[in-house]
């Protein structure tokens, strides 16, 4: 090979590497959100494919939780305060006057303020650059409200994302979204080592224990009592069984209604004699906590009320690390855990879970089935391929909104 063939294809190769700027509107860390958590891990996975343009954030703040307080990273260029109309403007004029190529926004009903969400409208629609929606939530029965939000974000969008296949389904059918615009890309995922850590379970005081837990920040959508009523009949069966719940609560449950859910549930954990078996973990975890602890996982529950649920990165999280994970049947857990990689309940009741749960532990080969498809199917949800399929769409959009440009300067 000459020395010009390969400057041709070195020259190739430099020409096919990501080189886009992208600005990102989301809530961000050190806020105590998913969506923050969520958008940092994303992020720093695409920096590493994209290292000359790094991303740039717009973060949504939260004044009434404490934002005056928040110090953030440098990458954070500009803060919203969620509730003033106002200052979604500014940002809008913020991001038109920036260097970015695509704007990707992190969507959730709650983070941006108005009443349901109403305020993401004026400010999308005041944005002159290409945008890349993502949606966390995708409601099966919208109120008017919500309904006319999505339909609108998603006319101004370039690209619509969802995490399963289902919520597209769901746009195209109850939102009249084009499908043209919905791409499904996974939620992201650590990449952890197949199999549990002995090692760590004999360090943390749980060497041998069934270890059933779930994580996230707290409030009354996560179901737990339904798990503590279950451990009785599990006990009985399984008398070295032990139920983790991690996390803190939420910090606007906190705001709302202060420490009540959690504390109803440590009642109702002495009301059944269970507190040998139940520990809680009362901090905001870090993600090394995240994996110590679901690598010391026997099984994984998930008794979440609302079926409408469109995601879910504590499920995410646990699926991928290869962990039997025991569900109800929201629309995430249905799609995810399909085909063997996990179990969906029948019924949200204690005797439901105590059955699922008890089959699993009754069952070390079945448990072993499940774990190795969990683990093969979320090799495709490793951040690193996630932010590859994020990569590739901006940049798709970036090149289509350049010749929408040229077209309409020509005519």
């Amino acid at each position: 090979m000459t020395i010009q063939q390969k400057s041709r294809l070195a020259t190739q190769l430099a020409a096919s590497e990501p080189h886009i700027r992208v600005i990102y509107v989301s809530t961000y860390t050190p806020r105590e959100c998913g969506i923050a958590t969520y958008s940092r891990a994303l992020t720093k996975a695409i920096n590493q494919l994209n290292p000359d343009y790094t991303a740039d954030f717009v973060a949504i703040d939260d004044e009434k939780s404490g934002a005056e307080s928040r110090i953030y990273p440098w990458e954070v260029k500009y803060k919203i305060d969620q509730e003033d109309l106002r200052s979604w403007m500014n940002a809008a004029d913020y991001i038109n006057q920036s260097g970015a190529e695509v704007v990707n926004l992190q969507h959730e009903f709650g983070i941006y303020g108005g009443v349901e969400g109403e305020y993401v409208l004026p400010f999308i629609e005041a944005i002159t650059k290409p945008v890349v929606v993502c949606l966390h939530t995708v409601l099966p029965h919208p109120s008017a409200k919500m309904l006319e939000t999505v339909r609108r974000v998603a006319e101004r969008a370039e690209a619509i994302i969802v995490m399963v296949e289902a919520a597209g389904k769901m746009l195209t059918e109850i939102y009249g979204v084009n499908p043209e615009k919905i791409v499904a890309i996974p939620h992201g995922v650590p990449d952890v080592p197949f199999g549990q850590d002995k090692l760590a379970k004999k360090r943390l005081g749980y060497n041998g224990w069934n270890i059933i837990s779930s994580f996230g920040l707290f409030s009354r959508s996560k179901g737990y009592e339904h798990a503590i009523k279950a451990l009785p009949t599990i006990v009985k069966k399984h008398p070295k069984t032990k139920l983790l719940l991690l996390g803190e609560t939420h910090p606007v449950v906190v705001r709302n209604e202060g420490e009540e859910y959690r504390e109803s549930l440590e009642k109702l954990v002495k009301e059944l004699k269970m507190e040998e078996h139940v520990d809680f973990v009362n901090h905001y975890l870090t993600l090394d906590e995240i994996i110590q602890f679901l690598r010391i996982t026997d099984v994984y529950i998930t008794p979440y009320p609302n079926l409408e649920q469109v995601s879910s990165g504590t499920l995410s999280y646990a699926l991928s690390a290869g962990l039997p994970c025991v569900s109800t049947p929201y629309v995430y857990a249905k799609d995810v855990l399909a085909d063997g990689r996990g179990v969906v309940l029948d019924s949200l009741t204690a005797e439901d879970i105590a059955e699922k749960v008890i089959d699993l532990l009754d069952n070390p080969k079945k448990r072993q089935e499940i774990s190795k498809k969990a683990y093969a199917y979320g090799r495709n949800m490793i951040w690193t391929r996630v932010a590859l399929r994020h990569l590739d769409l901006f940049e798709i959009v970036a090149k289509e909104h350049g010749r929408t440009i040229a077209a309409k300067s020509v005519s």
